[in-house]
Order: structure tokens, then C-alpha cells, then sequence
């Protein structure tokens, strides 16, 4: 929902950093992945309720996500950085929602999988307009720097990444708090429906 408004700050913060990348000749997929996997390490560190930990791996991975994009940008921005990019970005974020279900299979297994299952909604709602978007050649006006164009809602990268550091301060509070992120993405989904339909009726 924020996101847009965001990407101005995001950028001027980070392209200092990636600025510097580009000089060493590192290159944006190198960043892409090295971003996934630290991200990955949040979900064994999750598991064992190193919460705290875990919340770093999180954010180093966030903060790489918006690095890559810059370099991209800085250097040559190809179709299969944009691909990696997302297809990797999905996920890691699932994997977020698991590894507090691996931390208390008991109270915490259910509210993961209704949080994933309303992450498969946001994210297919996601990819199957992008993918009618490129082929009627459309463009986003909000994100004309972004590889792909894709619809907003009220739960884009912001608030998912809000919810996964409440998630880490208040562990206790898990399934409330996936419950009621689960419902939002599905208000999320039901938005993109019904904006699919309408801008790519016939």
C-alpha cells in the first residue's frame, strides 16, 4: 500500500551503497542471490526461536532486495535479474511463516498455514496480471522503474516485511498476528481480482 511512496527514500539511501558495488564490478544477480540466502538462514534460526537473529537475516536480505534493484539500474537491467529477483523474493517469504511453525508445530502450524495459503492468493493474483500485463504491453505508472507491472494492495512489501519484524519482537503473538495478516491478504487478493478484471476486460 506504501510502497510507492517509499521507493524515492529507498532509493536515494541505497544507491550510495550500490554505487560502490558497481565499482568493484559486483553485479546485480550476484546481489539477488547472496540477499536469498542470507534470508534463508532466518528460517533455521527461526526454528530454534532465535528470534532476534533471525529478525538481522531478515533485514539483510530486505536491504540487498533493494540494493540489487539500484545496480540493476546503475549497469544493464536484464528480464532474468527481474525473473530471479521475484521468483526468489516469493520464496523467502514463505519460508518466514514456516520456521515460526517449525518454533511451536502446536500453536503456531495452523495460523502458518493460512498465512501461506493467503501468500499463494497475493502472490498468483501478482504474477497472473504481470504476465497479461507484458503481453498487452501495459506499464506502471506507480513503479516505471520495476521489471515487472503488477497491481498494488493493501499488503505489498512494507507492510509484509512490518508484520515479519512484529512478528520477531513478539513471538508469543504469532497466530493473532498471522490470522489477522492472512485476512488483509485476502483483501489484498479479492482487490487484485476484481482489478484484473476490469483492466484487462475485452
Amino acid at each position: 500500500m506504501i510502497d510507492a511512496k517509499l521507493l524515492p527514500l529507498q532509493r536515494r539511501l541505497l544507491r550510495p551503497i550500490a554505487l560502490g558495488l558497481v565499482t568493484f564490478g559486483v553485479r546485480a544477480d550476484q546481489v539477488t542471490i547472496t540477499g536469498f540466502l542470507l534470508g534463508i538462514v532466518a528460517l533455521p534460526l527461526l526454528a530454534s526461536q532465535q528470534y532476534t537473529w533471525a529478525l538481522v537475516f531478515i533485514l539483510l536480505n530486505r536491504v540487498l532486495d533493494g540494493i540489487d534493484g539500484e545496480v540493476a539500474r546503475l549497469t544493464i537491467a536484464t528480464d532474468r535479474g527481474a525473473f530471479l529477483d521475484i521468483a526468489l523474493d516469493f520464496v523467502f517469504y514463505a519460508t518466514i511463516p514456516l520456521g515460526f511453525a517449525l518454533a511451536n508445530v502446536t500453536e503456531n502450524a495452523l495460523a502458518a498455514a493460512v498465512l501461506l495459503a493467503a501468500f499463494v492468493g497475493t502472490g498468483s493474483s501478482f504474477l497472473a496480471f504481470s504476465l497479461m500485463a507484458q503481453k498487452r504491453k501495459l506499464h506502471a505508472q506507480k513503479f516505471p522503474s520495476k521489471g515487472l507491472y503488477y497491481l498494488g494492495g493493501l499488503t505489498e512489501g512494507a507492510e509484509t516485511i512490518a508484520v515479519f519484524v512484529a512478528f520477531c519482537f513478539w513471538p508469543d503473538l504469532f497466530t493473532p498476528l498471522a490470522y489477522g495478516f492472512a485476512f488483509v491478504c485476502g483483501l489484498t487478493t479479492l482487490s487484485r481480482w476484481l482489478q484484473g478484471w476490469h483492466l484487462l476486460a475485452d
